[in-house]
């Protein structure tokens, strides 16, 4: 599979140039060149299929030939090392279980996917990469845990300071070894600012192999599409009109589940649930595409006032402003209208929400009042307990700490605090 630029001005490239370099020299995101819907076969089988197996055919086109059909095999494998489930609360409403990976987040999928072909492709190079990443929340641990002793590949995660929960700040500061984490003076945006300026920088990629483990690399975002078919798989049985609803900051996770839906998922409908940080909302609205500076939010790691995978999502829909439309509805909700979902959800049913999933949660209720008949997936994409304080504050109860949290609660946070690309840049060079 070939993979081309977004912005149409830099050479067409393969996977593993596309993996490596994270972003187009015209700064454009990659996008697979085909998307050839999984044979009816696959689908007229689908029910006997392991999970492992569902994922090795649905990436396998977008990674072959670089990566022999046996070794992505055992990468798909040790990726999925742990489970998806979906919980009902109600006849409508259903949840997808996504933080049961080792840092207790979706990410775990795409960090674990991508460091497995990094190492891959990197295991005869005695060049190092560096992987450079912002985070707003749980990408930053991910990528950690994902890459953490991966021969030839340093890890530096820039994270804003303060705007992380201290129990994310713990799981991208405290693992040492090749993991470096750069405290930034600012905002997620002005993370992924400096990502994006260090990519273009001659001065550094003349002198070190840089590229990214945010979800603009193909690698990151693919494999996400994984556990929409997961879900799919537990509950077409029983429902027919299957409705995602996406906790969406980035965009990445929303766009991988339609690019399962390219496949032949039959997703019927998705639903794209922000915070504060409602550009997609708007334009849904207006037709005008408005990136802002991010409000820091409860819901943190959706802080994102300018989402980099839109772009992508607009080149799945042909750039046809109605398509895009018929196919995903956006609502925007408040810190407040998230804690009171958290209250309703835990009263009502005796379920644990962390506030991304609450938001999921709240897109879920509001699309169903005019779709009664649908069954809304929302997505809960992280464990309650990695946002501790607002959890026992909404719902005024302790919380046990899983084995992945009390790993790393006590250990000692290190990081190096800047305020600007510069201070990036001397790291680096340093």
């Amino acid at each position: 599979m070939n993979y081309y630029s977004l912005n149409h001005k830099a050479p067409n490239t393969s996977f593993k140039d596309a993996v490596i370099k994270g972003l187009a020299p015209d700064k454009g995101l990659y996008f697979p060149e085909s998307i050839e819907p999984l044979p009816q076969s696959f689908w007229d089988n689908f029910e006997n299929l392991s999970y492992s197996e569902i994922a090795f055919q649905a990436i396998k086109q977008f990674v072959s030939p670089e990566i022999p059909e046996a070794i992505l095999k055992t990468i798909v494998e040790e990726t999925l090392s742990f489970d998806f489930p979906v919980v009902k609360l109600n006849e409508n409403i259903s949840t997808l279980e996504l933080f049961h990976g080792p840092t207790m987040a979706f990410k775990d999928v795409g960090a674990r996917f991508m460091a497995r072909c990094l190492g891959y492709f990197n295991q005869n190079n005695t060049n190092e990469v560096t992987v450079l990443v912002a985070t707003s929340g749980d990408t930053g641990g991910a990528v950690a845990n994902g890459f953490l002793g991966v021969k030839g590949v340093n890890v530096v995660i820039l994270y804003p300071s303060g705007k992380v929960s201290d129990i994310q700040e713990k799981q991208l500061t405290t693992l040492g070894q090749n993991i470096k984490a750069l405290e930034v003076n600012g905002t997620f945006d002005d993370c992924q600012a400096m990502v994006k300026t260090a990519f273009l920088d001659e001065e550094l990629t003349s002198k070190m192999q840089l590229t990214s483990a945010n979800s603009i690399n193909v690698a990151r975002w693919l494999p996400q599409l994984f556990y929409f078919m997961f879900a799919y798989k537990q509950l077409h049985k029983k429902y027919e009109d299957i409705v995602f609803s996406v906790p969406s900051g980035n965009f990445g996770n929303i766009c991988a589940g339609m690019m399962a839906q390219q496949l032949g998922l039959p997703i019927k409908h998705f639903i794209a649930s922000n915070n504060a940080n409602n550009v997609v909302t708007r334009y849904l609205q207006s037709q005008l595409y408005e990136p802002k500076p991010s409000i820091q939010t409860i819901s943190n790691a959706m802080d994102v006032g300018a989402p980099s995978n839109f772009i992508r999502i607009q080149e799945i829909y042909k750039n046809k402003f109605d398509s895009l439309k018929q196919n995903v509805s956006s609502y925007s909700f408040t810190d407040e209208e998230t804690k009171a979902a958290m209250l309703e959800i835990y009263n009502n049913y005796n379920y644990v929400a962390d506030p991304h999933g609450a938001v999921g949660y709240l897109g879920s209720k509001t699309y169903l009042k005019e779709n009664p008949n649908a069954h809304c997936v929302f997505l809960e994409t992280a464990h309650p307990t990695k946002f501790l304080d607002v959890v026992i504050e909404v719902i005024k109860e302790e919380q046990p700490l899983p084995k992945q949290i009390q790993e790393v609660i006590d250990k000692e946070k290190e990081s190096v605090v800047i305020s600007s690309y510069q201070g990036l840049k001397a790291f680096l060079l340093s």
